[in-house]
């Protein structure tokens, strides 16, 4: 899944204390809410989970000793989670992650993304400069030796000096004559610290994709959605070098060799089986007060969605005219719709949960008990008055900020003349002739990859739509100059206007992009200075790097001690509370099991779905439900093979496993470490499960693994790539 605006500054709401750590893991878990932290299973969760029928050991997960489970998982990218199902550092991870990869590879003589992508030997698999897989070695609790030498009375700013020294030593040290990369990354407030020892193969290949109408069906209308038909997954290989260790690419370059890949299971899944999700999510702010909630769901999140709302309708129209269009916005259109329509469902969630007045009912009685003693008073009396008078401010600054971010970064001629800036700083101010040349040729190959996937007239109506939208929703005061200049200029007519500023900018095509850059010197400066693109661009960056950042880190640093507060206080309050870490984008554990549940009244949605549901979608006039006439024939004629189960196919199931973004990609595994699925999205009616878990409606939703393995045998005619797996039948 994509990241949204909210992970700006948001360390400061990682909000339980290290001296409530063992507090919250003791307590028995009364729901599969929780993202637990590997290294801790053996003492705090193991028991739990052979309860709910795991049949494994905690060491089998996460080990040092031995090769584990955590030796599978790899962070993909950016923001996903991989695994290993093979010998031969095959990973299998979701469509929608390999996405930008698969597009980068696609053109109207290679439509990968419409007609997907096997390499049929180890050959035509393709590279992917950039990509990467990170392996985690282990982890460590090092929070006495991070913690050394500070004191709870010491000033913050003077702790916060002791800390981060203390941090780069220890990662000095974990990185010494390794070739690993080290960090020590913060747990509840800052008051638990763990070091993260890693390793990055930059080699990654692409071995095979289906097409969208398997591995995106549905798009972005069954997004976030259950039932879900989705084919959701992409395959990729991890080359090394003959030492098995990390290279970039090379052609003699050899397949990795996992110390472990996940053996897959064709057993089949029923309703009530165990499962565990091992991966990388991101954040979660189960914590957080309720004025935290309606800053997010009654100011910022609202006015985001209806930027969005533009951005898509106006892609959507471009996408419709024309193949190429498709291909060249496929990728963008899935990030910017893919939050758009979280934030809708989480806002529904937070309202059908009523999560705002609960948590008010929570202040209210823990305001009372704080009042009942005259030291608790003393400790935690001002935590509420301090929300009320921050929470407005910091509201109308996140607002900005974030509407600032989506216009502007929408607009991609605007986003390209940002890359200017240092450009124009290095040659005003007369720098060195070879950084300037260097920056020159960096820009040039950036070029490259821009106006492939750019088109100027889909921009321009983005540009109009966009402003418009701006100049609606945000004051007068926090409008940017150059717009208020551009909208005089105008004299309302900005679709007019819009169209001389596109023909006459150095912005909107390649070649004379190109041109410019290439003979940029002092005689440049003038015309930049004067391109509105740049302006609006330059004015933007200071209005966010002068007035919003600045204001928003002083927030939330003034909310970092309130919140360590009001967390202890909620531990005291509520003692017999269970407590689990948020997730801060390190390697958890969440366990459950399979589960379907009643989406309202009277609907009882059941645990999975078949490839007839498929067949019953099929609308060849819709291109997400375009279903290809391979998979029809396969479907008539009934022949599922070892992949079926109970004469039918399945295609995705649920559980009730917490997962968020990060999540994407996990591997679903059953009691007995077997791989039977792979994560990929959550149910619409437990979206907000970021900030409230519902036990009855939170819903992960994943691929059943036979259904990949179909798609690849008996769609793709890859069965080779079968031979390397160890199947469990």
């Amino acid at each position: 899944m994509i990241k949204d605006y909210r992970t700006h500054n948001m360390r400061y709401l990682n909000l339980p204390g290290m001296m409530l750590v063992l507090s919250l893991l003791t307590v028995p878990a009364k729901t599969d809410e929780g993202m637990w932290i590997p290294i801790l299973i053996e003492k705090y969760n193991i028991s739990i989970m052979r309860e709910k029928g795991f049949k494994l050991t905690a060491e089998d997960i996460y080990s040092i000793n031995k090769a584990s489970m955590k030796d599978a998982v790899v962070r993909f990218g950016g923001g996903c989670t991989a695994e290993f199902i093979s010998s031969e550092g095959l990973l299998i991870t979701n469509h929608h992650c390999g996405y930008g990869t698969i597009q980068a590879h696609s053109s109207l003589e290679h439509d990968y993304l419409t007609d997907g992508f096997w390499a049929m030997s180890a050959k035509d698999e393709l590279p992917n400069p950039g990509l990467t897989v990170t392996l985690l070695k282990r982890m460590e609790d090092v929070t006495d030796r991070v913690l050394a030498g500070t004191t709870d009375e010491m000033a913050n700013e003077k702790r916060e000096g002791i800390i981060l020294s203390n941090i780069k030593k220890i990662e000095t040290e974990a990185m010494k004559n390794n070739g690993y990369q080290a960090n020590v990354r913060p747990f509840f407030m800052g008051n638990q610290y763990f070091l993260f020892v890693e390793e990055t193969f930059r080699d990654v290949r692409l071995v095979g994709a289906p097409p969208s109408s398997i591995g995106r069906f549905g798009g972005d209308t069954d997004n976030w959605v259950w039932p879900r038909h989705t084919g959701d997954f992409s395959l990729f290989r991890v080359y090394a070098d003959r030492n098995n260790n990390p290279s970039d690419y090379a052609p003699d370059n050899v397949p990795y060799k996992p110390g472990f890949y996940f053996p897959i299971s064709l057993r089949g899944l029923n309703e009530g089986d165990f499962t565990m999700v091992i991966g990388f999510p991101g954040t979660t702010y189960e914590y957080v007060p309720s004025y935290y909630i309606d800053m997010i769901k009654n100011q910022v999140n609202p006015r985001l969605i209806d930027i969005r709302a533009r951005k898509i309708e106006v892609i959507d129209e471009a996408m419709e005219s024309d193949p190429l269009l498709r291909i060249k916005y496929s990728a963008k259109k899935a990030g910017i719709s893919n939050s758009w329509k979280k934030w809708t469902g989480e806002i529904l969630g937070l309202e059908r949960m009523k999560t705002i007045e609960k948590k008010r009912e929570f202040e209210d009685q823990i305001s009372e008990w704080i009042k009942a003693d005259s030291a608790r008073n003393r400790k935690y009396g001002m935590i509420f008055q301090a929300y009320r008078d921050i929470y407005p401010l910091l509201s109308e600054y996140m607002l900005v900020n974030g509407i600032t971010g989506e216009v502007m970064n929408g607009i991609e001629t605007v986003a390209l003349a940002r890359n200017l800036k240092g450009l124009s700083d290095l040659v005003e101010s007369r720098g060195n002739s070879g950084d300037i040349e260097s920056l020159k040729k960096r820009l040039i190959e950036y070029s490259g990859s821009f106006f492939r996937d750019y088109d100027r007239w889909t921009d321009e109506k983005l540009f109009v739509a966009l402003l418009k939208i701006y100049g609606e929703i945000l004051e007068e005061k926090w409008q940017i100059p150059e717009y208020r200049k551009l909208m005089k200029m105008s004299k309302g007519d900005l679709g007019h206007f819009a169209r001389k500023l596109y023909d006459s900018s150095v912005f909107t095509e390649e070649k004379e992009f190109r041109k410019f850059v290439e003979g940029f010197g002092l005689g440049s400066l003038k015309k930049l200075k004067k391109d509105v693109f740049y302006n609006l661009a330059i004015d933007a960056a200071e209005l966010v790097a002068k007035t919003i950042r600045p204001e928003l880190g002083r927030f939330n640093a003034e909310l970092q001690e309130h919140n360590r507060l009001y967390m202890k206080a909620q531990m005291e309050f509520q003692d017999d509370r269970i407590f689990y870490p948020d997730a801060n984008s390190t390697l958890r554990v969440a366990y459950g099991k399979i589960s379907g549940y009643y989406a309202r009244d009277a609907v009882y949605l059941t645990h999975r779905t078949t490839l007839g549901g498929i067949i019953e979608k099929d609308n060849p006039e819709i291109y997400d439900y375009a279903v290809p006439g391979r998979l029809k024939e396969l479907y008539a004629s009934g022949d599922f093979g070892r992949y079926g189960q109970d004469g039918q196919l399945n295609v995705c199931f649920i559980a009730n496993n917490h997962t968020t973004g990060g999540n994407s990609g996990s591997p679903v595994l059953n009691a007995n470490g077997h791989l039977i699925g792979i994560n990929f999205d959550r149910g619409w009616e437990g979206v907000a499960s970021d900030m409230a878990f519902n036990p009855d409606q939170s819903r992960n939703i994943s691929l059943d693994i036979r259904y990949a393995l179909f798609v690849i045998d008996k769609f793709a005619g890859a069965g080779y790539l079968l031979g390397e797996m160890t199947i469990v039948e």
